[in-house]
């Protein structure tokens, strides 16, 4: 056991190595590209779904106000949001990672901007670090999981402050109900200004409008 255990710290300490590439390439690769909207939602949603056709509206619109879009690069709403920043003629980046179901490149990423990891940690430093704002999709674990990490280094003020779209009310009351009456009315765990951090939309013009607004006062520059 001692021998096994010896083996598996020299092989971690080797892990760093790999670790650190990606962050390297990845920092690098998003180093060069304009400001950015992160825009997530869920792998499994079908091209002939409202919400498809609703992500690519809101890419599409995005870019023509001077930002990139950046992806999971795989199908569902990440490919939603890329088609929209194409068919809008912006920057389409997709930060891809594999998985042992539904991930692969979607058709519509920049060719040069399609960039590959294999972990989920070094993934999420680039969708937050040089994101302008997050537009929140319907979505399964791997939203929900981008959606509160940005949460918490915001309101841990380890991160610059930007917007949080969440997009369709019906989708996230159950969520938000249960944010504001478990979280803070009865165990007090979050502040009350804590839920100022989220916007919740239904329409397309509105999501993009809030990000917008918030960023003609504030100047472009990476989170951390």
């Amino acid at each position: 056991m001692e021998k096994a255990w010896t083996e598996m710290k020299s092989s971690n300490s080797w892990l760093l190595f790999k670790i650190m590439g990606e962050f390297v390439n990845g920092f690098e690769q998003m180093g060069l590209i304009e400001p950015c909207v992160s825009i997530f939602g869920s792998a499994r949603t079908k091209p002939n779904h409202p919400v498809y056709q609703q992500t690519v509206a809101i890419a599409e619109k995005i870019v023509k106000h001077g930002f990139g879009v950046i992806t999971g690069g795989g199908p569902g709403l990440m490919e939603a949001a890329n088609k929209g920043a194409q068919q809008g003629g912006g920057t389409s980046v997709g930060l891809n990672i594999e998985l042992p179901f539904e991930q692969e490149d979607n058709p519509y990423i920049d060719k040069d901007k399609c960039i590959s990891f294999d972990y989920f940690f070094v993934r999420k430093v680039m969708f937050i670090k040089y994101a302008q704002a997050f537009v929140v999709m319907p979505g399964g674990f791997g939203t929900l999981d981008e959606l509160f990490e940005a949460l918490t280094l915001i309101q841990t003020e380890k991160i610059t402050k930007f917007p949080i779209v969440l997009f369709g009310s019906d989708f996230w009351s159950g969520l938000l109900d249960w944010i504001k009456q478990t979280l803070l009315d009865e165990y007090e765990n979050i502040s009350p200004e804590d839920l100022d951090l989220i916007k919740v939309v239904d329409d397309v013009d509105e999501a993009v409008a809030h990000v917008v607004q918030f960023h003609s006062k504030n100047t472009f520059t990476p989170n951390f």
